[in-house]
């Protein structure tokens, strides 16, 4: 038999086995390569964002700590609960000032 081209004395099957799976091993490692650049390039702009985004919470609410900004979500919640019952009570008494004037009509 020749010798090159993948043959070895008889032996071109395991030889031709290596080459596939060398070729198949180079084909994942060009994957593997490619998706950690890619995994890099995400990791650097999520991390530009992140900084951007404390930044503006830092400018609007004096902190970027997350349990800081869920402790001042919380307030702002309750508050707002607060404004709604008030807000409520007030039409209700003026409901009710409008329903007595029409009563004395």
């Amino acid at each position: 038999m020749a010798m090159g081209n993948g043959m070895n004395n008889g032996t071109s099957q395991p030889v031709n086995g290596l080459e596939q799976e060398l070729n198949l091993l180079k084909d994942q490692h060009k994957w593997l390569h490619d998706k950690k650049i890619r995994t890099e390039q995400e990791l650097a702009s999520t991390t530009s964002q992140l900084a951007a985004l404390e930044e503006e919470a830092k400018a609007q609410y004096g902190t970027s700590d997350p349990q800081e900004l869920a402790k001042l979500l919380e307030e702002k919640k309750a508050e707002n609960a607060r404004l709604v019952t008030e807000y409520r009570s007030h039409i209700m008494s003026i409901k009710e000032g409008l329903d007595n004037l029409e009563g004395n009509n």
